[in-house]
């Protein structure tokens, strides 16, 4: 289901918001919807890193375990040279 939300934009962003939906032959309703979706995917996936990264942190605390500079490093290089290997552990 599809709703309106009212949103005040200053004249700036109003003629851009214009100018923008001429050039690209699209609506201005369709340019703003773009953006907000993309937004959203992008600040969703942000919040998604960040929650697993602290998860990992925790997880650190907790065990101690972690992989050493050095095994990362050489992981890494071999992958940079099309090497593909189990990521070390």
């Amino acid at each position: 289901m599809s709703q309106t939300k009212g949103v005040k934009i200053n004249d700036t962003t109003q003629q851009r918001l214009a100018a923008l939906a001429r050039i690209r032959d699209r609506s201005p309703h369709w340019l703003m919807c773009k953006a907000i979706e993309t937004f959203l995917d992008r600040e969703e996936y942000y919040e998604q890193e960040k929650r697993e990264d602290m998860e990992r942190w925790e997880r650190y605390q907790v065990t101690g375990e972690a992989i050493t500079h050095e095994k990362a490093a050489a992981w890494l290089e071999n992958l940079a040279q099309g090497k593909v290997i189990a990521c070390p552990k």
